[in-house]
């Protein structure tokens, strides 16, 4: 997907919208807000896509009932659908970022290691129904106590320092979401870099489009960088890097006169050795970008009532103007239908739980069907019923909600347009309906630990030949994989135990 801009809005714009339209429908909100208020964490989790891999009474064995307690106390006020809405995401779909293990929560304990909250994102081969994990993290990377034996093993078990929410409570804790107009920057104007300092304000960094409006919140980088340094129990005056791009880091200093005044950023005094910049605190992503909600509303993309409830309460009295600057959702097609057919006007409307053609009477419709079985053209109201069985204008629609994992939207809305007794025809429609549930297999797989298929495996074949995804399959079936990090834990638990069977045969 080219990032470059589309009718002058910029293209990341335009994948927050669809995220925002399809990603978190109101009906998960709705249930989600509903189970979480009658004190249900786990249903809230549940109505909202989050498996739970955590056991809190083994948790409790291991450190004890006030850590405990603390953890309970995280859990009910987890807001999973304003987690969700937040979640890191990836173009050109904007589906959750995969293999990610980001940390809600960080608690101290006498330990080595604190035990940390964290919520988990499958691989990207086993992303259907864009499903989480919440799991606690104890710093070894099979998950410790707090990870019940049936949680599956993941590709990047130890949390990431650019992906974190532990400095963002306001981001998943439903207490704390009234924070965000404050700490997204809403009721501040874009700044300007300081002097000396590249001007990311106006422009974007190399390698990214420039447009009117950054998306880089240079004036909340200060504030967010003294809180980053003393939650890693740094002095508050210190160096720590922003990542700007693939590959592309910038290095900055939090500088004052003395300990009564605010830190500004500024430039590094000397020049750092890579393994020094590597070794320097991370900016969280979510304090290095602007808001998106707060991009959509300044843009006039989105409506402030069709925000999440929690973000809405925050956003709208710093951004009143936005709310009515947005048309609404675009609705889907009515009921009846109608269609020009023989010179006259004729209408498609549900019938019996299927779309029938009203106007004609079944005995003409019968010698049509078998008129077209033939070989003969069909009526125009038969070429508009079959349209709408294969390549219906709803299906951009429908994709994107299988996209984004909300099975039932995608259903209801075919269901809405063909009715509850239609039987599809081969088409698109049909081929998206029948992936979906392909990849919702291999999520299964995933969350089981039954991985049938190491997924490097395929890939390295398919590179070797000069194949892409699709060769993945294509791997000879007694071929065995290397292992490296991308292996699946249990495959190099397996081949690297100490006591492993010498006959060739793993279970």
């Amino acid at each position: 997907m080219a990032l470059h801009p589309v009718n002058g809005i910029p293209t990341h714009l335009l994948m927050w919208q669809r995220v925002r339209e399809y990603a978190v429908p109101p009906s998960m909100i709705e249930t989600a807000t509903a189970r979480r208020a009658a004190g249900d964490w786990a249903g809230a989790c549940a109505a909202a896509r989050i498996d739970v891999d955590l056991d809190l009474r083994a948790v409790a064995d291991r450190h004890g009932t006030d850590l405990t307690a603390r953890l309970r106390a995280d859990l009910r006020r987890l807001a999973p659908d304003l987690l969700r809405w937040h979640m890191p995401r990836i173009a050109p779909d904007g589906r959750l970022r995969p293999g990610l293990t980001l940390t809600l929560a960080r608690y101290a304990s006498p330990g080595a290691a604190p035990p940390s909250l964290v919520v988990r994102t499958p691989p990207t081969w086993a992303d259907a129904g864009q499903r989480m994990s919440l799991a606690v993290w104890e710093g070894s990377g099979t998950g410790g106590p707090g990870r019940p034996s049936y949680a599956p093993p993941h590709p990047h078990p130890r949390p990431g320092r650019r992906f974190r929410f532990d400095l963002h409570r306001h981001l998943w804790d439903a207490g704390r979401a009234g924070d965000l107009a404050r700490r997204c920057g809403a009721d501040e104007p874009p700044s300007a870099s300081p002097p000396g300092l590249p001007d990311l304000s106006s422009a974007s960094p190399p390698g990214l489009p420039s447009f009117p409006g950054s998306p880089w919140a240079v004036g909340r980088w200060a504030a967010e960088a003294e809180a980053l340094l003393r939650a890693e129990g740094l002095p508050p005056r210190g160096a720590f890097t922003v990542r700007l791009g693939a590959g592309r880091r910038a290095v900055f200093a939090l500088v004052a006169p003395d300990d009564g005044h605010a830190p500004v950023l500024g430039p590094v005094r000397e020049p750092l050795s890579p393994q020094e910049v590597a070794a320097l605190p991370v900016l969280p992503e979510a304090a290095v970008r602007t808001l998106p909600d707060l991009e959509l509303l300044r843009a006039g993309l989105f409506a402030a009532e069709r925000l999440h409830p929690l973000v809405a309460g925050a956003l709208a009295a710093s951004v009143p103007a936005a709310s009515a600057a947005v048309s609404g959702p675009v609705h889907p097609l009515g009921d009846p239908y109608r269609v020009e057919c023989r010179g006259e006007v004729h209408r498609l409307a549900l019938e019996d739980g299927v779309l029938s053609a009203v106007d004609h009477d079944r005995d003409t419709l019968r010698r049509e069907e078998l008129m077209v079985a033939l070989g003969g053209p069909a009526l125009p109201c038969l070429r508009a019923i079959d349209t709408a069985h294969r390549t219906p204008e709803a299906l951009p629609a429908v994709r994107e909600r299988l996209v984004h994992g909300d099975v039932s939207g995608a259903l209801a809305v075919v269901t809405g347009l063909l009715g509850p007794d239609a039987v599809l025809r081969d088409g698109p429609l049909r081929e998206e309906l029948v992936s979906a549930a392909a990849r919702r297999v291999d999520h299964g797989l995933f969350r089981a630990g039954l991985v049938a298929e190491h997924p490097a495996a395929g890939v390295r074949a398919g590179a070797a030949g000069g194949g892409g995804a699709s060769d993945t399959r294509s791997a000879e079936a007694g071929h065995r994989p290397r292992l490296d990090r991308r292996s699946p834990f249990a495959m190099r638990h397996k081949r690297n135990g100490l006591h492993r069977p010498r006959t060739g045969l793993y279970r």
